[in-house]
């Protein structure tokens, strides 16, 4: 465990997309070399089935052929996203746990190296929530044997915002490798979230698309971004410099970053995905006839000149 922490502590992680056309159906053709050019960049390891892949709404059997392309791509560890897949309807607050624990032992089996648990949003209204999500978290790590990445998801994406106190408990388990913040935009409550991992010894991971440079000055100590997703090098330059204490170079380097993240990460954010295909389009990294998402909401044309713009003038 510690090995793996230390392998991944300081290193960029994109949240990779899945390329797919427009009815959702995955493109492995146009994923073999978006694969291989990331996996050629800057980065210390791959987030794959996260929801900038929109692994929720991949079936099981796209799941495993998109785990094999990466672990083709790639020797860096593969952490995976599992939740509760969009084709399984739980009854109840245990079948949503099951169906968790599910996606972990399959992700274990189609090659994983550690898994970010999604957290369920249903926790937040239960008077012992804290203590079932370190259930949750103790029961994934015991049947996938698989170490863990814990997930503060913002409420606005369905997820359960991890109190300070939650995250130390989390965090004082063998089992987890650290915490990622994905809060947005409440900078409060990613401050608390960093510092409340502070001399834990773990990750402290930032999702921080649109507060990714204050985050690293906050104590993040890595980086797991959809951002990334596309135009690697932004990402990684930002998270070399704090780490290398070239606050000059970082200053810029974040510069550059938030305004990429000025016109991907906005409102619907849900459309954040179908921006970062654009980028990865203009980029060369994928084709047009590969980078639609079909999950997200329709965006004009406009929004896709912003980015294309913003690209250019970088």
């Amino acid at each position: 465990m510690h090995a793996l922490v230390e392998q991944l502590r300081g290193t960029l992680l994109p949240a990779v997309v899945t390329p797919m056309d427009s009815t959702g159906v995955v493109s492995y053709d146009a994923l073999e070399p978006y694969a291989a050019a990331i996996a050629a960049g800057p980065i210390g390891g791959v987030a794959v089935w996260a929801h900038t892949g929109r692994g929720l709404f991949l079936s099981e059997a796209d799941r495993g052929k998109v785990m094999a392309t990466w672990r083709a791509a790639t020797s860096a560890p593969l952490v995976a996203g599992v939740g509760v897949p969009r084709s399984v309807e739980p009854g109840s607050l245990r079948e949503a746990e099951d169906a968790t624990v599910g996606m972990a032992v399959n992700a274990a089996g189609f090659g994983a190296d550690a898994v970010m648990v999604y957290p369920l949003a249903a926790y937040g209204s239960l008077p012992d929530g804290e203590a079932a999500a370190v259930r949750l978290h103790q029961r994934v790590a015991a049947e996938s044997g698989l170490p863990l990445v814990g997930f503060y998801l913002h409420g606005g994406a369905g997820g359960y915002p991890y109190p300070p106190s939650l995250i130390k408990e989390l965090l004082s388990l063998p089992e987890m490798l650290g915490v990622k913040t994905a809060t947005l935009d409440q900078a409060v409550a990613c401050q608390d979230a960093i510092w409340a991992g502070r001399d834990s010894g773990k990750l402290l991971i930032t999702g921080e698309d649109r507060m990714y440079g204050p985050s690293m000055m906050w104590g993040a100590d890595t980086a797991l971004v959809g951002i990334a997703a596309a135009q690697v090098e932004l990402s990684a330059a930002v998270l070399r410099a704090w780490t290398a204490g070239d606050h000059a170079e970082f200053l810029k380097a974040s510069d550059r970053l938030d305004r990429f993240a000025a016109v991907t990460f906005y409102d619907p954010i849900e459309g954040y995905v179908q921006r970062m295909l654009w980028a990865a389009v203009w980029e060369g990294l994928l084709p047009e006839a590969a980078a639609s998402d079909p999950y997200g909401p329709s965006l004009p044309a406009a929004e896709r000149d912003l980015v294309i713009r913003c690209l250019e003038s970088l």
